[in-house]
């Protein structure tokens, strides 16, 4: 049976990689701490699932839904966005409702190129970017993130004739896997780049309701000017705990809006209207759960970077998202210290290099376990005497 060449292109899921390697040293009897995994650890807020079980009782949602979803969780999408960011969104208009903003992110470059257009991609970045390239049969071009920048793009290090030739532009803050957030003077040097250029923006926000130390995560559709040229992207399944349940909208630019509807019309019905009711009720309903979510990773992060610290283990605590990037000792890849730890101590943690070049020389820890656990992966990482000496508290 012939297998298009779409699909024998795909890149190789990196993740599943990881997660044989950590199954099978459970099945071998180990007790593996996973901080490798980016799956949020704690349950859906029961007032949204009490919200799904009472619209799935519902007769009129067991039907096909409007192709382009709920006028409601539209209308919800805008709210939220003129409550947590001062930003106007028409409903009608900039709203696409999503299967996970993983399906819009894939589904872009087929919206908004041709095959061998050029586009744009953070490196290391989320790793799914990549399968939008293939499917798009499209070419990317790497802007690195790397420390001494904070791990911004430089856009000046772009060259120009990459530049004319973009088309469209992949950006995430809080950034996966870095942990680094945007600034306003960041997002201002996009929007100019992106009318100079004429190259959409994809803002991929997807952690956009995880920030620490007292600072909330700014939006790109904050920045002037950044409706025309681009639109952000926002999943339920960070700041909500709605991983499983797939939902998530773009907001933004009617025109790329209109593209992505037009493309969901041909592939999809439309999300279970129980799953819009529900995702309704996270947008509008009580935010306490969000504040406690967000405390509750911030202490996470601080038990870990403390723990890191007092073994000679130094990395920039991350400002959002909920994951470390931490540096690798001298004499291993990523790869090699990721199968060390591994191996050695049964900690898991995600191989920087799986993020793209610029990864190379980092792991990505996942704080998605309560502090003692964090603090126990530290604890066994420490006798392998890979760090400095113990810093004395």
């Amino acid at each position: 049976m012939k297998i298009s060449k779409r699909l024998q292109n795909l890149p190789d899921q990196f993740f599943s990689s990881l997660v044989e390697k950590v199954g099978k040293k459970v099945a071998e009897g180990h007790d593996v701490i996973n901080l490798g995994q980016g799956n949020p650890d704690q349950p859906t807020p029961k007032h949204i699932v009490e919200a799904m079980k009472t619209a799935s009782e519902k007769p009129m949602n067991h039907k096909y839904s409007l192709f382009r979803g709920k006028h409601e969780l539209k209308q919800a999408a805008a709210d939220f966005y003129a409550r947590e960011y001062n930003v106007t969104i028409d409903p009608n208009t900039e709203v696409a409702i999503l299967f996970g903003t993983k399906t819009g992110l894939v589904e872009l470059p087929m919206c908004l190129m041709d095959p061998g257009d050029v586009m744009l991609l953070p490196d290391p970045g989320y790793p799914d970017y990549l399968s939008g390239v293939v499917l798009g049969e499209v070419q990317f071009e790497k802007m690195p993130l790397i420390a001494e920048n904070a791990f911004l793009p430089d856009f000046t290090k772009i060259p120009e004739d990459i530049a004319e030739k973009a088309e469209l532009m992949y950006l995430n803050y809080p950034n996966n896997p870095t942990g680094a957030v945007a600034t306003a003077d960041f997002f201002e040097e996009t929007v100019a780049f992106a009318k100079e250029h004429n190259v959409v923006i994809a803002h991929d926000f997807a952690y956009g309701g995880i920030g620490f130390d007292g600072e909330k995560p700014i939006s790109f559709l904050e920045t002037n000017g950044a409706k025309e040229v681009g639109i952000e992207l926002y999943t339920l399944s960070k700041t909500y705990n709605m991983a499983g349940w797939r939902v998530g909208f773009a907001v933004g630019n009617s025109e790329v809006i209109e593209a992505i509807n037009l493309i969901q019309d041909h592939m999809y019905v439309s999300l279970f209207p129980g799953i819009q009711d529900a995702a309704i009720e996270a947008l509008t309903g009580d935010q306490t759960c969000v504040k406690e979510l967000t405390a509750r990773y911030e202490s996470r992060r601080n038990a870990f970077i403390s723990a890191c610290n007092d073994i000679g283990w130094k990395a920039v605590a991350p400002a959002g998202s909920f994951f470390a990037w931490m540096p690798v000792p001298e004499d291993f890849t990523s790869s090699e210290f990721a199968d060390y730890l591994l191996e050695e101590v049964s900690v898991a943690v995600a191989d920087g290099s799986g993020f793209g070049e610029f990864g190379e020389g980092y792991v990505r820890v996942g704080l998605l376990m309560d502090e003692e656990r964090l603090e126990e992966a530290v604890t066994r990482i420490a006798k392998l005497h890979l760090f400095d000496k113990v810093v004395q508290k």
